[in-house]
């Protein structure tokens, strides 16, 4: 094999993604330089932050360049290395993008053992994802038995071991999810307390009653994944004290920079901002690479876990490469279920 494709950026997007806005390339396969290692992928993962990514404004990571691969993390077999930690055989996980191939330095690359499990965990319960999960939680949400968390995106990856991880230190669970079928994974598979499909509800109002009969207690922890309709339903029940992990806003990532009016976001911040003030909020915003010196803490409690079968996962697998464009933004839509990856 002398040659490998992936999927660049075509051009930005104006709202929300479209197939056109990606183009399939082939390139000359890569010869792994001294320290490097080119791996075959296997598979990788499809991310909400790759939305931003797409957009030339400034943020804690670079964008993609226009006709740049799109970034992802992949896992695959090593098929050539320059580095003594790896050899052909072994397998990795890197960022190596929506790629067929991937050449990196070792020192970037992390070995997996594929008799421990199925090695596409390292991209969603044991990789970023349920990285993200547990170090947002355990960092700024402070659980203690007995409280009630609600986390939104529920039966995605982060809100999935976010949800479980609650569970397991004696917390109530209340999920919100978008579907009938979603909130029936999060009680049956994932072990919730209850579930609400926000899409049954037309406006934030209806939600908000919804969950007060599901909270009679109030909420202590709301782990936010996706603001929008949900967060103006969960800001006025909260507790005085009460912990807002802040980790994304998928609702509005196809709304522009910010500062811009998203979704009528801006009426409310007069709203928002004395419910912080009056019921003495932590609401504190993460970027997971500011954390990474927690990820063996987070192995060392999680893996055993999912190991044993405490925490369980769900992968959604879009077949093909040429496939991702479309997977992608029906994941935004939230049209996946579970960890959205692609196989090759």
């Amino acid at each position: 094999m002398t040659q490998m494709q992936h999927i660049v950026l075509a051009r930005r997007p104006e709202g929300a993604p479209t197939t056109d806005d990606f183009r399939l390339e082939t390139s000359p396969l890569p010869t792994p330089a001294e320290g490097e290692v080119l791996v075959k992928l296997s598979h990788f993962s499809l991310d909400p932050y790759m939305r931003g990514r797409m957009d030339d404004a400034k943020s804690y990571a670079e964008p993609v360049p226009l006709g740049g691969t799109m970034t992802a993390g992949g896992v695959g077999e090593v098929v050539a290395s320059n580095h003594p930690g790896f050899e052909p055989g072994d397998h990795a996980f890197g960022m190596f993008g929506w790629a067929s191939h991937g050449c990196l330095p070792g020192k970037e690359l992390q070995k997996l053992d594929p008799t421990m499990g199925p090695t596409t965990a390292a991209l969603g319960v044991l990789g970023m994802p349920g990285f993200t999960g547990w170090a947002g939680l355990m960092t700024y949400g402070d659980p203690k038995p007995g409280e009630t968390l609600v986390v939104a995106a529920a039966t995605g990856p982060v809100g999935s071991i976010v949800g479980q991880l609650a569970k397991a230190k004696g917390l109530r669970v209340i999920g919100i999810a978008g579907g009938a079928d979603k909130c029936q994974m999060a009680l049956d598979t994932f072990g919730f307390d209850a579930c609400l499909d926000h899409r049954a509800y037309d406006d934030a109002s209806a939600l908000r009653a919804a969950l007060a009969d599901a909270c009679p207690d109030g909420i202590d922890i709301y782990f936010e994944n996706v603001a929008g309709k949900v967060l103006e339903a969960v800001l006025p029940l909260m507790n005085t004290g009460g912990r807002i992990p802040l980790c994304g806003m998928v609702a509005w990532y196809n709304a522009g920079a910010l500062g811009a009016n998203q979704g009528g976001a801006m009426d409310q911040l007069p709203k928002l901002w004395r419910t912080i003030l009056v019921k003495r909020l932590h609401v504190h915003g993460f970027i997971i690479t500011d954390l990474w010196g927690k990820y063996g803490e987070f192995m060392k409690e999680v893996a055993p876990m999912v190991a044993a079968g405490q925490i369980r996962f769900v992968e959604d697998v879009a077949q093909g490469l040429e496939n991702a464009p479309t997977a992608f933004i029906r994941m935004l839509e939230g049209g996946n279920k579970g960890k959205q990856i692609v196989a090759l």
